[in-house]
């Protein structure tokens, strides 16, 4: 739960049975691999991978919104399966889905969270007078989504450039005048940028590295892209604050990897690349930014917290297996939780509805097989998901309106780690007795 609500944990009754979702019947489900974790390589170190971290079942894409007229066409089902690496001990499925299918129309648009936009004003701000940017600078980002992160950039004089394979989302940051190559980046799109002269001052990757497949041909491109003393930094969730909060709905397939420092640190050392610096956010539930430089570059010095963290994680367990194998256990007792208060709520008439459609909910949802006997509807403030379904769970998605409409006992925050920017955005709902709950870390009710 965000900081600054106090939390009432709901405690259930004995539960007899247990509902899931009806919608099951109408959907289809992809084989699962004939392999076990030890055929399995690991996409860093190339080692085979030893340890199941959390089997989430068969879940559809995450993003994978459903259209009206899609209602009663099959959904395909996939293995959602997470393993650790005993080797370099990064975290990770199979790439059991191409790329091209999981982005091919990305319904996330970072302009629509006000937490996210106030995040990369301050980034911007604070980077253009550290990194000394100017207008013969250039700043480089992938993954870049609706481009707002670039803008911040653009408004304070620096020529940007912005790499999003997502067609319909890379149009939208050209339309606001963001120069945007849409195209998966890697060795091949740096080499081809450095030969238009192209070499980036600043290099920002948030919340993409998880979403490669390709790790070491992604990093190798960031070395390619990377201008002589330029710098590099790269935004991801923390593992270490997955595990100890439970936060396994951050864990879809549009996810290849999950990283703690210590592997991020080898990942990068393996291609010549030094992480200088790093500092924790507050961003996705508890994320890392992490600085980047040739280790050819004498000019920027190691932060004494780089050293700090590594200590941090080694005395948290970053390379005892035992630190990723008890996680399932853990997500088995929250799944469990969740259903008795969700169950408790219903037996005494409640109506829960749902605030947000993000992939993560999409995890929570299906995994723990809530559909429409349990959430009415949720809703979203992004237009381009309002009007469709939430995949697997054919749970419809309104505007926020709906919310003031059918006044629900109950609002349940899928994306709770924006609890605090959503409590305030919906507070009117206390006006008629509603009252707010998060599902991670744990079930509570916000008074």
């Amino acid at each position: 739960m965000s900081q600054g609500h106090r939390g009432t944990k709901v405690q259930p009754s004995m539960i007899k049975g247990q509902r899931g979702t009806d919608t099951m019947s109408r959907t289809r489900s992809a084989p699962r691999p004939a392999t076990t974790s030890s055929a399995l390589r690991c996409r860093q170190c190339s080692e085979p991978v030893s340890g199941e971290f959390a089997d989430l079942g068969m879940t559809p894409l995450a993003n994978a919104y459903r259209r009206p007229e899609d209602l009663e066409r099959p959904e395909v089902f996939y293995p959602l399966v997470a393993y650790a690496c005993e080797s370099c001990h990064l975290v990770q499925l199979p790439s059991s889905v191409d790329p091209g299918t999981l982005f091919e129309e990305y319904l996330y648009f970072s302009s629509y969270s006000r937490t996210w936009l106030e995040h990369c004003r301050r980034y911007a701000a604070d980077m253009v007078p550290r990194l000394g940017l100017t207008g013969s600078s250039q700043v480089i980002e992938v993954a870049s989504n609706d481009g707002h992160l670039l803008r911040c950039f653009a408004d304070r004089g620096v020529p940007v450039l912005g790499i999003e394979p997502a067609q319909n989302v890379a149009e939208v940051a050209r339309s606001a005048g963001v120069p945007t190559v849409s195209r998966f980046f890697g060795e091949e799109v740096a080499r081809d940028l450095v030969n238009e002269n192209r070499r980036a001052d600043l290099l920002v990757a948030n919340n993409v590295l998880a979403h490669v497949p390709d790790l070491n041909g992604f990093v190798r491109g960031i070395r390619t892209l990377l201008a002589e003393r330029g710098v590099a930094t790269l935004e991801f969730p923390h593992l270490e604050r997955l595990i100890e909060d439970g936060a396994f709905d951050t864990i879809y397939h549009e996810h290849f990897s999950y990283f703690s420092f210590t592997t991020a640190v080898s990942l990068f050392a393996g291609h010549g690349l030094t992480v200088f610096d790093v500092e924790g956010l507050p961003t996705h539930g508890g994320s890392l930014r992490i600085y980047v430089r040739h280790e050819e570059d004498e000019t920027r010095e190691s932060s004494s917290a780089v050293r700090a963290l590594l200590d941090r994680e080694a005395g948290w367990g970053v390379t005892r297996m035992e630190t990723y194998t008890d996680f399932r256990d853990q997500v088995r007792g929250m799944k469990r939780e969740l259903l008795g208060n969700l169950i408790e709520l219903k037996s005494q008439g409640a109506s829960i509805v749902g605030y947000g459609a993000p992939a993560k909910g999409n995890t929570l949802l299906n995994y723990c097989g809530i559909g429409t006997d349990f959430l009415d509807y949720t809703v979203d403030r992004s237009p381009h998901k309002q009007g469709r379904y939430l995949p697997g769970t054919r749970i419809p998605i309104h505007a926020p309106e709906r919310i003031d409409e059918t006044k629900p006992d109950y609002v349940l925050i899928l994306p709770w780690n924006l609890t605090d920017e959503i409590t305030q955005q919906m507070a009117h709902v206390r006006s008629w007795g509603g009252r707010f709950a998060v599902p991670i870390p744990e079930f509570k009710v916000i008074e």
